[in-house]
């Protein structure tokens, strides 16, 4: 269910608050008559992929450029509309008073920075530090412009030099211009209003960082948790380790990288789990078939993914794939010489 929509209380009320660009309208209109598909990786090209798991998906609710979630938080979308990105990535203000936290810093575009500029001026505020979830290039890629801005502003991320490049926009430590700063696992940023305790949560990305608002019990949950769908990993077994991590952190909202506020943020990571343990178990049940040669994973996606168009089984193989190598670090799967064919190491046991 998405958010509902509050009105950004103490701005003013120039209509440039609340409109967003003719371009931004458009391709968000656009993206919002497009079915929604999961968001996969494909490891080898180091990019993302998509994948549907049912052939009808929910259409995509544009959200406005500039949302106040509550007294503590405003949302301010990035600008990159898209079926990677959703509406945006979200990048949030946090805080009361005259000194503000930021949360990620978007892709690069002109007009994120516009809107937190004026935002800002009108909130009377100013950004003490900016703390960066993870290294994808949606989420670093206005760092640039943010240091262009105001070169004071202390930008925060763990594993601060991995920056690998993301999507072929690479964004190097020369392109930022300054050195970013580390984070630690549970290290604190505070400002008024406003306590947020960093925690490690790897398997979307290595450097991956959630972050818990003590005011509101509620959790920034960057790109392991969607508003929309399900989410990117690159290592099944480390992503479910940091969804049940995530899940005892609060009892609150989620606020997400892209997409709606989560209204029960543990909830949804419930079904988070729910999903990723069903697919396992349909894996599972597929390789218990007779196979004397064993199973590749496009063979158990025609199996699993029957119904959903054909167009989409390569990337439903790349998740089939991630369960594959999570059961082999289990040691309930193995290949047959090292190759792709896939079956279990004792069957009767499972």
């Amino acid at each position: 269910m998405s958010s509902p929509v509050i009105p950004l209380l103490g701005l003013s009320t120039r209509p440039s608050l609340y409109r967003t660009s003719s371009s931004f309208n458009t391709r968000l209109s656009r993206l919002s008559k497009i079915p929604y598909q999961h968001l996969k990786t494909d490891h080898k090209h180091n990019r993302s992929i998509t994948m549907s798991s049912s052939a009808v998906q929910p259409r995509i609710t544009p959200l406005p450029e500039v949302t106040r979630l509550s007294p503590t938080v405003i949302r301010i979308l990035g600008g990159n509309p898209g079926k990677f990105t959703l509406q945006g990535t979200n990048t949030y203000l946090v805080g009361t008073g005259p000194q503000r936290l930021l949360v990620d810093s978007g892709a690069g575009e002109r007009s994120w920075i516009s809107a937190l500029q004026r935002t800002l001026t009108d909130e009377k505020a100013h950004i003490s530090a900016a703390i960066i979830t993870h290294w994808h290039h949606d989420h670093t890629g206005g760092i640039r412009h943010l240091l262009d801005w105001n070169s004071k502003i202390k930008v925060y991320k763990n594993q601060p030099t991995y920056l690998p490049g993301y999507h072929g926009s690479p964004v190097s430590l020369e392109q930022i211009g300054t050195p970013l700063l580390p984070i630690e696992d549970g290290q604190e940023f505070s400002v008024e209003g406003a306590t947020l305790k960093a925690v490690h949560t790897p398997g979307h990305t290595v450097d991956h960082m959630v972050l818990h608002l003590a005011e509101e019990d509620a959790l920034f949950t960057g790109d392991n948790v969607l508003g929309h769908g399900t989410a990117v990993y690159e290592d099944l077994g480390v992503y479910l380790n940091s969804l049940e991590q995530m899940r005892g952190l609060f009892k609150g909202k989620g606020y997400p990288g892209h997409g709606p506020v989560v209204e029960d943020g543990p909830g949804k990571i419930g079904e988070y789990i729910r999903h990723r343990q069903q697919r396992e178990d349909q894996v599972i049940a597929t390789l218990k078939r007779d196979s004397e040669d064993g199973w590749t994973p496009m063979e158990l996606v025609k199996v699993i993914y029957q119904g959903v168009p054909e167009t989409l089984h390569i990337p439903a193989a790349g998740g089939v794939t991630q369960i594959l190598y999570k059961l082999r670090k289990e040691g309930k799967v193995t290949t047959a010489d090292g190759g792709d064919r896939w079956r279990l190491t004792d069957r009767s046991a499972l």
